[in-house]
């Protein structure tokens, strides 16, 4: 097929329909993996990296040898988004092992209302439609956490972890739309998934988690969260943007919390709290307003490429 060819309606919904489900798997596999909440952020990058530079240092050498020669400025935003990468892997993961899926998940896919107060504090005001949907997300924030503060200290603290990371989540997907203006997405995903695999690696021997000595079924996990959300789901994501367009694979995007939380109970056995469920109803509720009313849909379809969905 060729490169500007467009998909059919029938393959772009298959898309669609499996990018969701795989992306589905992040949290239920890194909730109740043996692996130490820090270790799964650093192997899930780690081996993405792993499978991207060597395709980026073949397919994209001139273009990465342009970064470091003499667009030192893209390749130093390149960075800090890696950086703000690790941030989120490093707030959210662990805010698993603290509250349901259900509540962690439609916590942190709030990204687009924190992407939404960067470009507010740039002076792009925001129409009513996105209002309204703030507001409806945010009421959806408060039940959560109000749901789980009552249920223990510990909860509410995975709540705040995890809102924590979808702000995490919207520096880099701002970060990345900036480098991918100009830049490829092989070579920007190289570049973000190391630098991210690099700065956790650190911190996990700091914190004295255990990287290694894993039984195969943990190293199992790990590849297949890799290979799920990290590779397969972003990639057939991306692919549909060019057939289904930025607001129809940014409001299927909305699914993977239901598809996390059914994953999560099906094999798992973690059945959703349900007074966090009206909750999360309303945070879809809302991001789907905001969504459907971005006033800059180029800014929603660049947040998308670069990997919005960083779970």
């Amino acid at each position: 097929m060729g490169q500007d060819e467009q998909d059919s309606a029938r393959l772009t919904a298959a898309l669609l329909a499996i990018g969701v489900v795989a992306v589905s798997f992040s949290a239920p596999i890194a909730a109740t993996t043996a692996a130490p909440a820090l270790a799964v952020a650093f192997w899930r990058n780690a081996f993405a990296s792993a499978g991207v530079v060597p395709f980026a240092v073949i397919r994209r050498r001139a273009e990465l040898r342009r970064l470091w020669s003499q667009e030192r400025r893209v390749l130093g935003t390149a960075v800090l988004a890696g950086l703000a990468l690790a941030v989120h892997f490093g707030l959210w993961i662990p805010s698993l092992r603290m509250t349901s899926v259900a509540a962690s998940t439609a916590l942190v896919t709030t990204t687009p209302l924190w992407t939404l107060g960067i470009d507010w504090a740039r002076g792009n005001r925001p129409r009513a439609g996105v209002l309204a949907g703030v507001l409806v997300a945010f009421a959806g924030v408060l039940v959560i956490t109000g749901v789980d503060a009552g249920s223990s200290s510990r909860q509410l603290l995975g709540d705040a972890l995890a809102l924590a990371g979808g702000a995490a989540a919207a520096v880099y997907t701002v970060l990345g739309s900036s480098v991918r203006r100009t830049t490829s997405t092989a070579s920007y995903t190289a570049i973000a998934y190391s630098v991210c695999a690099l700065a956790l690696l650190p911190v996990c021997l700091l914190g004295q988690q255990q990287l290694v000595g894993f039984d195969a079924q943990t190293w199992a996990e790990l590849l297949a969260l890799t290979l799920t959300a990290q590779l397969l789901g972003h990639s057939l994501l991306n692919r549909a943007l060019r057939t289904a367009g930025a607001t129809t694979v940014a409001l299927a995007i909305l699914f993977e919390v239901p598809g996390a939380v059914i994953i999560a109970w099906a094999f798992y056995g973690q059945q959703p709290p349900v007074a966090v469920i009206p909750g999360a109803i309303l945070v879809l509720v809302g991001l789907a307003l905001v969504v459907r009313s971005r006033t800059t849909p180029r800014r929603v379809v660049s947040a998308l490429e670069v990997g919005n969905v960083t779970d």
